[in-house]
Formats: C-alpha cells, sequence, structure tokens
C-alpha cells in the first residue's frame, strides 16, 4: 500500500475557519483572548455608561488638577490649549443632565477660556530686566495650594477615625452585686498600727499656763532685801534663775516704791553703778 493509500484511509482534519485579513486594521479589544477588530453590530451600550460624574470630583479645581496629573503635565508650565479642550468635554457631558451642578464647572471653563485668550495676545511691554507677565500664574498659585491642602486631608484621613477604624469599647456591670473586697493579712494591720503610732508621735500638745505674780509681792520682797542695808546695787534685787516673768514683776515693784518715795535709786555720775536704799528708817 503506497502513502498515497494510507493518507486516504486516515480521516480528514476539520476546515479551519479562516483568519481574518487583517492589513491596516488593529484590534479594538480582546474577547477570551481572541482580538476583536470590529464592534459587534448587536452590542448594546446603555445611555448612561459614558457619562461622566461630576459628583466624584470635589469642585473645579479638583477636576482640574485630575486632568493635569492624568496627562503628566507640568503644573509649572500648563499647556492651556489642551487642558481647556478636555475640561470643556468633561463639563459639556454634564451640562445636559445636571446643570445645577455643572455652573460652577462653567465658571471655570470661562476662566480657562480667558487665560488662553490672553495667551495668544502679545505680551505687555514691561521695563527692562523684568520679565512679562505669565497669565497662568494665579490659576498656578491656586492649583499648588489646593493640592498642598487635598494631600494634608489625605494624610489627617490615614489617621485612625472612631466609628471607622475603631469602636469604644463598652462593658456592663451588674451594679446589684455584692462587692468582694480582698482579705486583710495580720501583717498589714500590724503596719497600719506602726504608721498611727508614729503620727501620734509627730502631733504633740503644749498647754500654755499663766503664772499669777503680785506686784505687792515683789515689793514687800524688795523692802526685806533692803532692811538691814545701807546700800543695795541695783542688780542684787533681782534673781535672773526664777525667769523673765519675775525679773519684769520685780523692776516694776521697785519702780512702785520709788513713786510712793518709799526707796531711793542713786548714782554718783554717769556710767557709775545704781544704788539703791531705803528712804526711811524702819522702826
Amino acid at each position: 500500500m503506497s502513502v498515497a493509500d494510507t493518507a486516504s484511509l486516515l480521516p480528514e482534519a476539520p476546515e479551519q475557519a479562516p483568519l481574518p485579513e487583517v492589513v491596516d486594521h488593529v484590534a479594538v479589544a480582546r474577547l477570551y483572548g481572541e482580538p476583536l477588530f470590529a464592534l459587534p453590530t448587536d452590542l448594546y451600550i446603555p445611555p448612561d455608561a459614558l457619562e461622566v460624574f461630576l459628583e466624584a470630583f470635589e469642585g473645579p479645581l479638583d477636576l482640574l488638577l485630575y486632568l493635569i496629573r492624568k496627562q503628566n503635565f507640568n503644573i509649572l508650565d500648563i499647556p492651556m490649549a489642551a487642558v481647556t479642550r478636555q475640561y470643556l468635554s468633561y463639563v459639556d457631558e454634564v451640562r445636559s443632565r445636571n446643570l445645577e451642578l455643572a455652573a460652577e464647572y462653567l465658571l471655570m471653563a470661562a476662566m480657562l477660556i480667558e487665560i488662553k485668550s490672553r495667551m495668544l495676545l502679545p505680551p505687555k511691554k514691561t521695563a527692562e530686566g523684568q520679565e512679562p507677565e505669565d497669565p497662568r500664574a494665579e490659576l498656578v498659585r491656586r492649583l499648588l495650594e489646593y493640592e498642598q491642602m487635598k494631600l494634608a486631608a489625605h494624610r489627617l484621613s490615614e489617621l485612625p477615625q472612631y466609628g471607622r477604624d475603631f469602636l469604644r469599647a463598652q462593658v456592663y456591670v451588674e451594679q446589684a452585686l455584692k462587692p468582694r473586697f480582698p482579705d486583710v493579712e495580720l501583717v498589714e494591720l500590724q503596719h497600719a498600727w506602726a504608721d498611727i503610732l508614729k503620727r501620734a508621735r509627730l502631733v504633740q500638745h503644749h498647754k500654755i499656763s499663766r503664772e499669777e505674780l503680785s506686784v505687792r509681792e515683789h515689793m514687800s520682797i524688795v523692802l526685806k532685801k533692803l532692811q538691814g542695808r545701807r546700800f543695795a546695787l541695783f542688780e542684787d534685787l533681782f534673781d535672773p534663775s526664777r525667769g523673765v516673768p519675775v525679773l519684769v514683776v520685780t523692776l516694776i515693784a521697785l519702780l512702785e516704791l520709788a513713786k510712793e518715795s518709799l526707796v531711793e535709786v542713786t548714782q554718783a555720775e554717769a556710767y557709775a553703778p545704781i544704788y539703791v536704799r531705803l528712804a526711811f528708817t524702819p522702826a
């Protein structure tokens, strides 16, 4: 049997579908790994599928900053034509559906158009050595400030927040339960009693009593000391060992005797010793 006869006995291989002739076309998508070169004619796309939701942005500056960062534009050198065109396309998508929301975005669009128009005009003449004013300067300043605030807000949102990252733990305690106090050892009672005694020694009460001294009595004592003596030194009439109160009362008694002319106090000269004697002769 020849090779040709053997080949005729084998089952015929199924015919493969011819590949699409792709010359100048590029696949628009891949479906299950297969390239898709044209959209199906029976594909239904809902009208709101491609709608741009401006609610996702926090304001006109947020949308403008998103467009600049998305295209990797230099924020200090914004291509106003491209940015304005993209910004207007976003706003046009939503203006027909939500005019109230698009109002504030239209104000920013007008500002972008104004800046774009000013850039088309020749720069104003300035003094020598000064650069002409850039119409984008104010917009760049606002964008940089907004970006800094947005980054700071993002860092704050990363901090743990009550209700989002953690919850407050609450434990219910039954108030009707009888409290159980810890047991007290005998050694602890001894230490407590020792502390009480120590504090008692530090707190002492002093009772101050008044000593009643009679001036008349000390007048009699002074007269007895002067009897039988012609003169007596002034210092000899006082007894320091009995304390200051007795010395004071003795001095008062001596002055009373001199006032009543019962004693005489004499001094021979200045700085000389002072003598005391009776002013009368006792019987």
